[in-house]
């Protein structure tokens, strides 16, 4: 039989454990990871100098934390899609609206296999900057080394953005 006991009061500390998606280890792991990312999102929508990031932020840390975010082929295809319109396309907001309007057809999608290894840079490495300006290079690097880790999807991504933007 297992024994259960309760901390005193004030003594109670998070555990340190890699996040199931990233590796980052993290007070209660993934639930810790996902907490920075809830923040994150809290932050987006109330201080515009962090929101101009909020797309390239959300299709990162989905994109590391897929058996969340990206468990359907269509899920995959939008954060992948949005990394690569992003990374190779500019952001340029047309682009976003055609992978939209794409996705919200019946594309043909089959979801393929995952890299095993999502970046090495993780939401961790961005939640330590100070202010918004360092935000958005620790963004772009999160980004960018995520997209690398996806290198093996980049022919596919390319081909959701093709399609997309030909309709």
């Amino acid at each position: 039989m297992r024994k259960s006991f309760t901390l005193p009061s004030g003594l109670h500390k998070r555990m340190a454990m890699a996040c199931a998606g990233c590796g980052w280890v993290a007070p209660e792991g993934s639930g810790g990871c996902q907490e920075i990312f809830d923040e994150f999102l809290a932050r987006d929508f109330t201080n515009a100098l962090y929101g101009r990031f909020h797309r390239l932020m959300v299709d990162t840390y989905c994109l590391q934390h897929p058996d969340r975010y990206c468990a359907s082929a269509k899920s995959l295809a939008a954060h992948l899609g949005g990394l690569c319109c992003a990374v190779e396309h500019g952001a340029r907001p047309e682009a976003y609206k055609a992978l939209q309007r794409w996705l919200n057809g019946r594309p043909p999608i089959e979801k393929p296999e995952l890299p095993s290894s999502r970046g090495a840079v993780t939401i961790a490495d961005v939640k330590a900057t100070p202010d918004p300006i360092e935000y958005a290079q620790a963004v772009q690097r999160w980004a960018r080394s995520t997209w690398e880790a996806y290198a093996i999807l980049h022919p596919q991504a390319r081909r959701y953005m093709q399609e997309a933007l030909a309709r």
